[in-house]
């Protein structure tokens, strides 16, 4: 029977190969792509000062599996109202309403429910050193226009490994890839969300410029985002 191999993309001839991949596998001594994923996560763990991140496909998608690690279904969640489109439609197809607010904020907010913070923070704008909040999940984005560009992709800083475990499943259908395919036997049903090896090694190249070069991020806040109260395909969800 042939050997079960995971991600197949690393054997692949050099040609084939997206070159950041390569790359980062030859500087590293990295014989397993996903491994490449794993370096990435440790890399901007340490950076944000946070314990664990857990690398995903988007920011929009770290904020929906953060409400559903939270088993947050049900509920108000107060947001302010300049921010990005995404961030409302997520919290829609968590089973949530929106409550839009006033807030201002500059590079973070986090989301409110009856005035409670509930410690899911907007970090898209905030990729910074020492950032991560403690006891909270706060969501990265490497969007194209972000400080690390890799075109599409997010992260999930946290300090609660349990809260990490679950993550790493649930971004991918809910299975646990240190095993077989046709030898893992799913807990919970998932979400296609995770963050592919060559998406993640162009993560380590562009951090490591991002370090070495001591760049910073352009910190922008509320003033820099439309007002989506007034938007009317949301006002039938507000609470």
């Amino acid at each position: 029977m042939k050997k079960y191999d995971p991600w197949p993309s690393g054997k692949l001839p050099l040609w084939k190969q997206r070159p950041e991949l390569a790359l980062v596998m030859q500087q590293y001594g990295i014989t397993e792509p996903r491994e490449v994923i794993d370096l990435f996560e440790r890399q901007v763990a340490e950076y944000c000062g946070a314990l664990y991140a857990v690398a995903v496909d988007s920011c929009t998608n770290a904020l929906f599996l953060c409400l559903k690690e939270k088993g947050m279904s049900g509920f108000e969640i107060e947001i302010p109202k300049h921010t990005y489109i995404s961030v409302p439609q997520v919290i829609l197809h968590s089973g949530n309403t929106i409550k839009f607010s006033e807030r201002k904020w500059v590079g973070k907010y986090s989301f409110y429910w009856k005035l409670i913070c509930i410690k899911i923070y907007d970090f898209a704008q905030n990729f910074n050193r020492n950032s991560y909040i403690k006891n909270s999940f706060c969501c990265l984005s490497f969007q194209i226009k972000k400080t690390i560009p890799i075109g599409k992709g997010g992260m999930i800083l946290t300090d609660n490994l349990e809260a990490a475990k679950w993550f790493r499943k649930a971004r991918y259908e809910g299975r646990d890839v240190t095993k077989p395919y046709d030898k893992d036997q799913i807990d919970f049903i998932g979400w296609n969300m995770y963050m592919t090896p060559e998406d993640a090694a162009r993560g380590v190249v562009l951090l490591e410029d991002h370090i070495a070069n001591k760049r910073k991020q352009k910190v922008i806040g509320w003033e820099n985002y439309t007002d989506l109260s007034k938007q009317k395909v949301f006002k039938r969800d507000i609470a």
